[in-house]
């Protein structure tokens, strides 16, 4: 899309068609080249497409496995490409698709690699409604369906599917589009398992009983020495604020509803003498489904459970509340209000006021004040502020962090619109902007600034409170690894911030890049204790054991995650990866890979870099192929190291003996990394890959000079985990290039320091293939075998 186009579209109704093609990942990138000119060809040929291309008015988004058309005619106009494309695909009976159809604002932005694009709810809305269905599928959202509804020719086309839960625990409303000749009769194989799910709740309901104490006797087994503490018995003045229900007739106020039960929350987290669970792990019950209270206080660590619901009607509100005794399922105490929208917040202070008087906390005047501050008078801009925290805090560990950080700063821009006195969306968008930072989607001096700007208005706003410290303390952590200044905003941070976790977070991973790694495990397992059902921060104290080689204590800790979340693919292969670092066994990731993709072979990206690496360890080129080809666009993160995915694809092709393909990859990968120095010339990560490029490309000097750069750059004693990283690279770097000797002796190096260098690794990957048979190379491996 053109600058022209992205400055005239600044946030516009658009009509968006979502199409897929079923299986891509599956097949081989000749293949996947042949469906995609395929599509194009069926796409091209659609009527509705060429009147709306010709109009002008008409922005193709290709999405590496598929496309989306966002059209700005009217909103029949997908619906009809849609059954247009479903007739001419009876001619192409190879290629599946899918599509999803949605109505929504788009704006134009400018993504991280400086390109214009496209981005807002109509597109984010559209892509879930299509992950919905299965080939053949036309969907449509509620809202679209509801639209067509006034057009007659449309009305027997339109099958009411019910709603669908997509990403980020959000549910939408589904409606088929087919009859004799188009679309998918057949309901699609997410809305098929409802019924199955309904009629074995009763059997669930009977073992559930059974599976608490499996997991009450795991967690004694799991909770010794130097793992995650669980207290046996929760403090009296603790609490979790679940999720409130949203009652109201439109469903859009689902985010209202949140926005209640994160205030309240809110509130409560500022006083010291309560404990509070975060909310990453309460909005894990925001099903209500036949909630245990008893098995949820007892997973949560806390006595007390605040229950409510939410109905709003025009300019009313209502909200109820009712506190309970988690222990016997007892009501304590309830409260109804009713009054108008515009006091919603009087109303939530309120009632987080009566909760510390019922828990009889100690309550200071600081921390009734903050209370009692009204975050915003703004409805709107709270909705699309806790929009955006929600995919934030999602976002952290996941594998799509860009798409979601994206949507996250969209929607914050759009909150201080709105409001721009709203203190807390400056939180959320420094915090955003320094995730994009620190992951490497846009480790540049643009994006750091932007983060310095939001936490500049936060203090502006808000000088000297808990979030501005706390912002501080991760901008110079995450942007700028002064350690010390950090530590001495967390400290104050933690002060007016007693149950937030992330400063407890921040803290354990300063302590660990300062190997201070007893302290970085007591913080990071006080962080759990304040949010015990996170992932991501179960996933890091996972890392943490990986890196001292307590690989059974890693298990444990990611065996209690998959608990959490036992469709996690992530977790799944992380834990079989355990297996293969620990005592060379590839198999647990082979099987458990081979198991997540015959599940749903969407999952096949979120895992490819584990596939990758357990398709390298195996000498299985073919599994390597796929594995890329289900890589994400932006790369493939070996460790914490972000290489570009020509990098990985050099790999391979060096690994399968093709040298000219290797060369042209390594190539890209080596112009992509110096492109990156030449923009940041203190950027370690990226001479790292510039290094390995040039050993590759059979530039030695070069090779070698880089990555030792590398090294200067980020030594051991700046950061202990990337620091040991860079000298296992290096030690890479010489193996490649002759340098025997000198390859053994970083390698010794690195084997002695905590790091992801393993014994698995060491025994089985191609890395290593031009050291293997010296004794000294044999010698380190043997130091790292399981005792």
């Amino acid at each position: 899309m053109s600058a022209e186009i992205r400055k005239e579209i600044q946030l516009e109704i658009a009509h968006v068609l979502f199409i897929d093609i079923v299986g891509y990942s599956k097949l081989s990138i000749n293949e996947q080249r042949a469906a995609v000119d395929e599509l194009n060809e069926v796409v091209r040929a659609s009527e509705q497409f060429q009147k709306a291309e010709a109009a002008a008015r008409l922005i193709k988004i290709p999405t590496g496995d598929g496309m989306a058309l966002v059209f700005y005619t009217s909103p029949e106009a997908p619906a009809q490409s849609a059954v247009e494309m479903s007739r001419a695909l009876k001619e192409h009976p190879r290629l599946q698709l899918r599509m999803g159809i949605h109505s929504g604002p788009v704006s134009g932005v400018v993504d991280v690699n400086e390109r214009a694009n496209l981005a807002g709810a109509g597109l984010n809305i559209a892509e879930r409604v299509m992950d919905c269905g299965d080939a053949g599928h036309i969907l449509l959202s509620k809202h679209v369906a509801e639209d067509l509804e006034e057009y007659e020719r449309w009305r027997p086309l339109l099958h009411d599917l019910g709603s669908c839960e997509v990403k980020h625990g959000m549910r939408v409303s589904v409606v088929n589009l087919h009859d004799d000749q188009i679309g998918n009769a057949k309901p699609p194989r997410k809305f098929e398992t409802v019924y199955k799910r309904r009629m074995r709740l009763r059997w669930a309901a009977m073992a559930a009983a059974l599976l608490a104490l499996a997991a009450i006797a795991a967690g004694a087994v799991m909770f010794s020495r130097n793992r995650v503490q669980s207290t046996l018995v929760a403090p009296e003045k603790s609490i979790a604020v679940l999720p409130f229900e949203n009652l109201s007739e439109e469903k859009a106020n689902e985010f209202f509803a949140d926005g209640v039960q994160d205030e309240i929350l809110t509130g409560l987290s500022r006083v010291a003498d309560l404990k509070v669970i975060s909310r990453t792990s309460v909005m894990q019950y925001k099903t209500r489904a036949k909630r245990n209270l008893r098995e949820i206080g007892a997973a949560l660590g806390v006595v007390h459970v605040l229950e409510g619901t939410v109905q709003r009607a025009g300019g009313r509100v209502r909200v109820s509340a009712q506190l309970i005794d988690a222990r016997t399922d007892s009501h304590l105490w309830a409260e109804r209000y009713d009054r108008d929208v515009a006091d919603v917040f009087g109303i939530e202070s309120e009632l987080a006021g009566k909760i510390v008087a019922q828990l009889q906390a100690k309550i200071s005047p600081s921390e009734k004040a903050a209370i009692e501050q009204k975050p915003t008078t703004d409805l709107v801009a709270h909705d699309l502020y806790i929009q955006a925290k929600t995919l934030i805090a999602t976002s952290a560990f996941s594998t799509p962090a860009r798409e979601s950080l994206t949507e996250a700063v969209s929607l914050l821009n759009q909150t201080i619109e709105h409001d721009p006195a709203f203190a807390l969306a400056y939180y959320q968008l420094a915090q955003a902007h320094d995730q994009f930072y620190f992951g490497g989607a846009d480790h540049t001096p643009a994006r750091l600034a932007l983060a310095d700007a939001a936490i500049q208005s936060l203090t502006r706003l808000r000088p000297n409170s808990g979030e501005v410290h706390l912002a501080l303390a991760k901008h110079l952590y995450w942007g700028y690894l002064d350690y010390d200044h950090a530590r001495q905003e967390l400290k104050l941070a933690q002060k007016s911030l007693p149950n937030d976790p992330l400063s407890f977070e921040i803290l354990g991973f300063i302590d660990r890049r300062q190997s201070r790694w007893t302290e970085s495990t007591k913080n990071l397992e006080r962080a759990i204790e304040l949010d015990p059902r996170n992932a991501g921060f179960l996933k890091q104290l996972a890392d943490s054991y990986v890196c001292l080689r307590q690989y059974a204590d890693a298990e444990r800790v990611l065996d209690r995650t998959i608990a959490v979340d036992p469709k996690d693919s992530n977790m799944r292969a992380y834990r079989a990866d355990i297996e293969l670092d620990w005592h060379a066994d590839p198999h647990p990731l082979g099987s458990t890979i081979g198991a997540i993709i015959a599940e749903d072979s969407r999952e096949a990206q979120n895992i490819a870099e584990l596939w990758l690496k357990v398709s390298l360890c195996q000498r299985d080129f073919d599994g390597a192929t796929r594995a890329l080809a289900a890589m994400p666009i932006a790369g493939c993160y070996e460790d914490w190291i972000p290489f570009p995915r020509t990098s990985c694809e050099g790999v391979v092709a060096q690994m399968r003996g093709d040298k000219a393909a290797a060369r042209a990859a390594f190539t890209s990968a080596r112009n992509e990394a110096a492109k990156l120095i030449a923009d940041q010339p203190d950027y370690a990560e990226a001479f790292c890959v510039l290094g390995m490029a040039d050993a590759a490309l059979g530039n030695k000097e070069d090779a070698i000079r880089e990555v030792r750069r590398a090294t200067e750059l980020m030594p051991v004693s700046k950061n202990a985990i990337e620091g040991a990283l860079l000298i296992r690279y290096l030690a890479v770097v010489y193996a490649w290039t002759g340098e025997k000797n000198l390859a053994c002796e970083q390698l010794t190096t690195a084997a002695k320091l905590p790091g992801f260098l393993s014994y698995g690794e060491l025994r089985l990957h191609p890395y290593w293939d031009p050291l293997r048979g010296d004794p000294r190379f044999d010698k380190i491996v043997a130091s790292l075998a399981p005792k």
